[in-house]
C-alpha cells in the first residue's frame, strides 16, 4: 500500500503582521511551519503504516528550496520517501494552478512507482484558508474524494468515512483509490523521532521542476490563476464596551437610549 500526503510549508499566523502602507503580508522574520491540518493528515497516514507495515507513506509539496526543511521533519516523524516541486515558474499560482501542478506530480509519482491507495490532504491551510487544493487534485485525477474526515476505516479495497459536519457527521463508504482531507479531530499529531532527525537529513528529497512534469508554464503561475487578491488588512479594533448599572429595567431603559443614540432603532 502506497500513501501520498500533500503537505504544506505555511507562515505561523500567530506571528503575522500586515504592512499598513501597502496592505500586504511581512513575512521578513516569520517562522514558516508544517500547516496543521497537514500535519494531522501526515499523522493519519502514519497509523495506517503502523497498522500495515508494508505501507510506504510519501510527502509531496509544492514550494520555494526552503520548503526542503518542512519535508524533513515529515521524515523525521516517520514518512518513508519526500518530494518538492519547485519552480519559478510555479510562483503566484492560486489553488487552480497549485492543484495542476500538484496532480502532475503525483501522475508522475503514480507513473514511476505502481500507483497509491490514498491520498491525504489537510482540510485547509492557514496562510489562505479556501480548502480548495484537495477537491481540486482529485477532480484532476479523477479519483473519488471525502472531505473533513474525522474518523475512517479500511475494509479491503472499502473505506468507511466518518466526515464531520456542524452537527453531526456523515457516514460514507468509498473505494480506494481515494482522496482524503483531514481536520483536527482525525487525530494528534506525533513528535518527530530523535533517531529518525539524522535519517532525515541524510535522506534526498526529490526536486522536480517545470520541465518534469506533464503541464506547461501555461497551466501554473499568477498567469494562469483565476484567483486575484487585491489587498489584505487587519480590522481596525473596535471602541471599548459600556457597561449598563442599574436594576434590569433600568439597564434596559439605558440600552434603548443607546440604540437611538446610535441611529440602530
Amino acid at each position: 500500500m502506497r500513501i501520498i500526503v500533500c503537505v504544506k510549508q505555511v507562515p505561523d499566523t500567530t506571528e503575522v503582521r500586515i504592512d499598513p502602507k501597502t496592505g500586504t503580508l511581512i513575512r521578513e522574520g516569520v517562522p514558516s511551519i508544517l500547516n496543521p491540518d497537514d500535519a494531522n493528515a501526515l499523522e493519519e497516514a502514519l497509523k495506517v503504516k503502523d497498522a500495515h507495515p508494508e505501507t510506504k507513506v510519501t510527502v509531496l509539496s509544492m514550494g520555494p528550496p526552503q520548503a526542503d526543511e518542512m519535508l524533513r521533519e515529515c521524515l523525521a516523524m516517520g514518512a518513508d520517501e519526500a518530494f518538492l516541486i519547485s519552480d519559478r515558474a510555479f510562483g503566484g499560482s492560486d489553488t487552480w494552478a497549485t492543484s495542476n501542478a500538484l496532480a502532475s506530480a503525483i501522475r508522475k509519482i503514480d507513473k514511476e512507482t505502481g500507483g497509491y491507495t490514498f491520498i491525504f490532504a489537510g482540510r485547509q491551510a492557514i496562510d489562505g484558508d479556501t480548502a480548495q487544493v484537495g477537491p481540486q487534485i482529485s477532480e484532476k485525477l479523477n479519483i473519488p474524494q471525502v472531505t473533513y474526515v474525522e474518523k475512517f476505516e479500511i475494509e479491503g479495497d472499502t473505506v468507511t468515512v466518518h466526515r464531520q459536519l456542524e452537527d453531526g457527521y456523515e457516514l460514507i463508504k468509498v473505494k480506494t483509490p481515494v482522496l482524503l482531507t483531514a481536520v483536527k479531530e482525525l487525530n494528534a499529531p506525533r513528535y518527530m523521532a530523535v533517531d529518525r532527525i539524522f535519517d532525515a537529513y541524510k535522506q534526498d528529497v526529490t526536486v522536480w521542476g517545470i520541465n518534469d512534469l506533464d503541464i506547461s508554464p501555461e497551466q501554473v503561475g499568477l498567469k494562469a490563476s483565476p484567483t486575484r487578491v487585491f489587498r489584505s488588512f487587519t480590522p481596525d479594533p473596535k471602541g471599548a464596551g459600556k457597561m449598563l448599572e442599574g436594576t434590569t429595567q433600568e439597564k434596559l431603559e439605558a440600552l434603548v437610549v443607546e440604540l437611538k443614540h446610535k441611529h440602530i432603532i
